[in-house]
């Protein structure tokens, strides 16, 4: 894959709007403790015109211990058949504030066998700015019947990433911030914080990917690996990395869905690192 195949731009996204084939979903979702307005009510108050909402609990497994644990892959044609995307449909996610919505969108999409799926780089705040025209309320895409030909190797599960650990060939990558990985990581896995990749900052809205020459320099280090997965607290922001390796052409990458909720419940191996050893592996 690449980065045009990954991302689209606002500009080239305005001029699709009137493709019968398009469809746009809002993905964002709620972080950082949950005040305000839902997402769904974000959506609501402004979207992209014709944009649907990318409802990520109908893809969670109500089954599992863990929030917003993915589907069984033999599940996962309902749900996108449900949201309007059939097998000719080209899809764009975009999420407001946060990038890894849209990345965990589209890994979703993806790994249920859509192969027609793009990020709009920069999100709402980027179709704002390109002139785009904002709408109110809610749309939804007439339902649609997808043939699900599911990517079970774009997720990991916990027997994986422990048989990891002994596998020179496998990389096993945190992307959470510095701080949190010091205080405790799974076992032999080293530090590549998705903020790291993304442009902006948290106040203002992390929503955009970096040049493709940054990534590419950020994440050289994991090239040579046959296998690289990530992780983070529950599976989301893991998907920044895992899709910033695609861009730049590293196509053997698995998102570890029960990250570090699922890994600590469970009391599987983990550890602490000295502060300041993580710079050996921190792009620079």
């Amino acid at each position: 894959m690449n980065r045009d195949t990954v991302l689209i731009e606002a500009d080239e996204l305005q001029m699709k709007l009137d493709d019968k084939n398009i469809r746009i979903y809002d993905a964002t979702l709620q972080f950082f403790g949950g005040a305000g307005q839902t997402p769904y009510q974000q959506y609501q108050q402004a979207h992209i015109p014709g944009a649907a909402f990318f409802d990520h609990e109908k893809f969670a497994d109500p089954q599992s211990n863990y929030m917003l644990a993915i589907l069984p892959a033999t599940q996962m044609a309902k749900p996108v058949g449900e949201l309007g995307i059939g097998e000719d449909s080209q899809v764009v996610v975009y999420a407001c504030g946060m990038l890894p919505a849209a990345t965990r969108a589209w890994w979703v999409l993806r790994y249920a066998g859509h192969s027609n799926v793009r990020i709009l780089n920069g999100g709402l705040a980027a179709w704002k700015k390109a002139g785009g025209k904002i709408e109110q309320g809610a749309r939804q895409y007439s339902p649609s019947v997808f043939s699900a030909r599911p990517r079970p190797e774009m997720f990991a599960n916990k027997e994986e990433v422990l048989a990891a650990m002994n596998d020179a060939n496998v990389r096993t990558v945190n992307v959470l911030m510095p701080v949190s990985y010091e205080a405790e990581h799974i076992t032999g896995s080293i530090c590549v914080s998705c903020l790291d990749l993304m442009q902006g900052d948290l106040m203002r809205g992390l929503d955009a990917f970096l040049p493709e020459d940054q990534l590419t320099h950020r994440l050289q280090e994991l090239a040579h690996y046959q296998r690289i997965i990530t992780y983070c607290g529950g599976g989301i922001a893991a998907t920044v990395n895992a899709v910033a390796h695609q861009i730049v052409g590293h196509e053997h990458v698995a998102v570890y869905d029960g990250s570090m909720y699922e890994w600590t419940a469970e009391e599987l191996p983990t550890e602490g690192m000295a502060k300041g050893e993580w710079e050996v592996w921190r792009p620079k």
